[in-house]
């Protein structure tokens, strides 16, 4: 279950039914993204001391699972263009966050092939020697 904090505004069904829906449709694109990990904050920025308009802000925190500790936030002037902007700044973060997963393996895989194959070449290098090779010491290393 998605957790929805409203700050400075009241509870409204409509706003949790829009953020629940909203990233519904994008936790299903990520099945390793755990809908009960996750919290938004819906908040209304205003100035109590200058008039002017209402800013609504919408801050997405994920707290478990892969991509734990991704954190987001967007204002608008309307909470819905607010909201929207944020579900499509988290639908590029995760895409983002999986393809820096995926590069960081295909690097560590690379290592270990270049690991191994500097490995091979160095242990090719010994067998180039004949087996009735009789090694020299000198007076220091003496052969035992």
């Amino acid at each position: 279950m998605i957790k929805v904090i409203f700050k400075n505004m009241e509870r409204s069904e409509l706003a949790q039914r829009a953020v629940t829906e909203r990233l519904v449709s994008v936790i299903s694109k990520f099945p390793d993204l755990p809908p009960s990990g996750i919290s938004v904050t819906l908040e209304m920025l205003n100035s109590p001391v200058q008039a002017g308009p209402d800013l609504f802000s919408i801050k997405i925190h994920v707290h478990s699972g892969r991509y734990r500790g991704i954190r987001l936030q967007k204002s608008s002037p309307n909470l819905y263009v607010a909201l929207a902007d944020a579900v499509d700044h988290m639908l590029e973060v995760l895409n983002r966050f999986g393809d820096r997963v995926r590069v960081k393996e295909r690097n560590r895989a690379r290592a270990l092939n270049m690991q191994a194959s500097a490995a091979e070449e160095s242990s090719e290098a010994y067998d180039d020697i004949p087996d009735d090779y009789e090694f020299e010491y000198d007076s220091v290393h003496e052969r035992v």
